[in-house]
């Protein structure tokens, strides 16, 4: 088996990281940077996610594993003391994963022919660098409404728990493959109306965004945000292709949920 270590530049994360390379190369595993087939990152979610962009163009064989070294992480379901157990995991590996739906980004620009392509783990959104986000927002091709407020953000199942939760949006189970659009401070008033609502919407739709004309769009992808190019459309959908997860001690969504956001195992009544 081929493992990849990504870890953010803590010094708790380092030193973890270090025992966990060590650990690894005793079992007698191979340690791969470039063609992994476990991707073990050490850190938090924000590590995550960059190992998850890394590696994007290899999601049909990398399996993710996630080690947390500071606060509780949504993504990440071992400890930095339970090194130990997750390497006799390794060596009990059966090839088993939990896969999760992904965003698919797709972009054209006003300045060439050519169109940006992204992934997205948890959410994109759209704003203005100082103005008021406008924009025509259409669902399978169907006009829906045209947005007038600070921006609009599209996440997956599992990033309904990040960005979007904090806006308004709702929580969605992963096993749910569909986008969620939350509007993010919304004018409703004589002349412009909103849903002003998030809106869920399935694999087999898929939502365009058809902004005015303006050169200081800024438009993110999980934790990386461009503003140097002007935007025609953006077409949300949901992926092909998923990101998986080794299915060793897979923590419940619920649980996630729960133990982020409501109580530790140590509230349990």
């Amino acid at each position: 088996m081929r493992i990849a270590i990504f870890n953010n530049e803590s010094a708790q994360s380092q030193r973890t990281t270090r025992f966990l390379r060590q650990e690894i190369l005793d079992a007698g595993f191979e340690i791969n940077d470039f063609h992994p087939d476990i991707v073990i990152t050490v850190g938090g979610d924000g590590t995550l996610l960059s190992a998850f962009h890394r590696y994007s163009a290899q999601l049909d064989h990398v399996r993710f594993i996630g080690v947390h070294t500071g606060h509780l992480g949504f993504y990440t379901d071992w400890r930095d003391y339970e090194i130990g157990d997750l390497v006799t995991a390794l060596k009990q590996d059966s090839g088993e994963s939990v896969k999760y739906p992904l965003l698919d980004v797709e972009v054209t620009y006003a300045d060439t022919t050519e169109h940006g392509h992204f992934l997205s783990l948890n959410e994109s959104t759209l704003k203005r660098l100082a103005a008021t986000l406008r924009t025509d927002v259409y669902i399978k091709d169907n006009f829906f409404e045209s947005f007038r407020g600070d921006g609009l953000c599209i996440s997956t199942p599992t990033g309904s728990t990040a960005y979007s939760k904090s806006i308004g949006g709702a929580v969605l189970h992963p096993s749910l493959e569909a986008l969620q659009l939350t509007e993010i401070a919304s004018i409703n008033n004589r002349v412009f109306r909103t849903l002003s609502s998030p809106i869920v919407i399935p694999k087999t739709e898929w939502i365009t965004l058809k902004p005015a004309i303006a050169d200081d769009y800024v438009m993110t992808v999980d934790q990386f945000s461009t503003n140097d190019r002007p935007i025609v459309q953006i077409r949300y959908r949901i992926a092909d292709e998923k990101i998986q997860f080794a299915r060793y001690r897979h923590t419940h969504f619920w649980n996630r949920v729960k133990g982020a956001f409501i109580s530790s195992d140590t509230d349990e009544k």
